[in-house]
């Protein structure tokens, strides 16, 4: 299963309002930070998906342009329920727990992205399976 997570053209602000008119997005990360989050994201995600075969995350930085990736999961698995629930997982658990911010850049002003949360365990992200887990998605 591949998910690819693209840059759109419109976004909701801090006050839940929807922006249109995005330029591009620039996203930083912790560097030092993300690499071990990203390890214990696929560490979770292999105890509740045992029969995972490869995962692969990335997160690009940097300044984005509308409809640029800027993230993409990859998750297989021997079934395709378990190969989409795995890598829904992985994106809910990066979202959750990386220490990546975006910045907006509409056409008429620019802020850091909504959603903004202490970082999470990647235990405490909850699946469809799973919807008592502690913590949430961003």
């Amino acid at each position: 299963m591949l998910f690819s997570g693209t840059v759109r053209d419109h976004a909701t602000d801090e006050a839940g309002v929807m922006r249109t008119g995005v330029q591009h997005l620039s996203y930083e990360a912790y560097d030092e930070q993300v690499v071990p989050r990203f390890a214990a994201i696929e560490a979770e995600l292999r105890t509740r998906w045992p029969h995972t075969g490869r995962v692969v995350m990335l997160h690009r930085t940097g300044r984005l342009e509308v409809g640029e990736s800027s993230v993409v999961v990859v998750v297989s698995a021997p079934h395709r329920p378990e190969a989409f629930e795995a890598a829904r997982f992985a994106i809910d658990a990066l979202k959750a727990s990386a220490p990546i911010w975006k910045h907006e850049v509409w056409a008429d002003g620019e802020g850091w992205g909504t959603g903004a949360h202490a970082p999470v365990s990647p235990a405490e992200v909850p699946t469809a399976a799973n919807p008592s887990a502690v913590g949430g998605a961003a």
